[in-house]
């Protein structure tokens, strides 16, 4: 019997330093044009409050939507340099600061007896947490109002700060039992076997894997307090604790006949929310997708 063999045919070396190209289907043109006149028109109006703070009174009465004739920097240190701006810039952060602590602490215990307890009404007691999701603050302003004020903390930080824990732990609950869920039990065992108590393994083992769940839920509730504006409307009623939304309204009312430094204020008004959003728009990204997998 006659065995053919083939020569063998030399492949020339891979290159690991070469690029792989993959097959990226790009969209037609229509849809980047319709996405370029979408952000235009969602743009226009910060970049209009933005370059008119660069103006003054009088540029902007003869010429509302035009360039300023000379850049005018004043309206801005202006605000800069006062005690108003810094000052709401404080109680904001106070109260977004304590409403994340809360929320993150507070949603996080709840969600780990959900998610790895199992006892009779379990079911119901995470399904009245879901229900809440369907009850905004608005339905719920004038009863909160009277509760707030049965308690004494009318014109205080802390009768904004505990309605906007309770209102943000029910979408803290939702994305953080997924998280404690997917937590293998082999996990549990091996360290309740080593001698780690209930507390301690939350602590040591439970906080760290649920971490980007507790961040995402912790950005969320910080956004939600710095923009929050109905419910300090409500409580609030002292210039001395106005949160920056809530000054936004009243500088405006303040000086109302001023509208260049108007502009200046609500612009700075909307850096440290668009900025900390850039910051962490892929930990919200993030955080939601592995919930979703969970």
């Amino acid at each position: 019997m006659t065995v053919i063999t083939t020569p063998a045919v030399a492949l020339p070396p891979a290159n690991p330093s070469a690029p792989i190209k993959a097959n990226r289907r790009w969209g037609t043109p229509v849809a980047y044009v319709v996405a370029v006149i979408v952000i235009g028109l969602m743009l226009a109006p910060v970049l209009f409050i933005i370059i008119g703070g660069f103006r003054t009174n009088a540029q902007i009465t003869t010429d509302p939507s035009g360039w300023p004739s000379v850049w005018n920097i004043g309206n801005y240190l202006d605000v800069l340099t006062g005690g108003t701006f810094w000052r709401l810039v404080g109680n904001s952060l106070i109260a977004g600061l304590a409403t994340t602590l809360g929320v993150v602490l507070l949603g996080l215990m709840a969600s780990y007896v959900l998610a790895r307890y199992s006892f009779r009404g379990r079911g119901l007691l995470y399904a009245t947490f879901a229900a809440g999701l369907m009850f905004p603050m608005t339905v719920a302003i004038t009863p909160l109002y009277l509760v707030v004020k049965n308690l004494g903390l009318m014109n205080s930080l802390g009768g904004v700060i505990l309605p906007q824990i309770a209102f943000a732990l029910p979408t803290t609950i939702i994305i953080l039992v997924p998280f404690l869920r997917a937590i293998p039990d082999e996990i549990q065992e091996a360290a309740f076997i080593d001698g780690c108590s209930r507390l301690g393994f939350f602590w040591r083992m439970i906080v760290p894997l649920a971490m980007p769940g507790v961040i995402t839920v912790g950005i969320l509730a910080f956004i939600a307090s710095w923009n929050s504006y109905l419910l300090p409307l409500f409580i609030l009623n002292n210039d001395a604790v106005f949160t920056l939304p809530l000054g936004v309204q009243s500088f405006a009312s303040q000086y109302s006949v001023d509208t260049a430094k108007v502009l200046a204020f609500t612009s700075l008004s909307m850096i440290p929310a668009l900025v900390f959003f850039a910051l962490f728009e892929r930990r919200i990204v993030g955080g939601l997708t592995g919930a979703v997998k969970g």
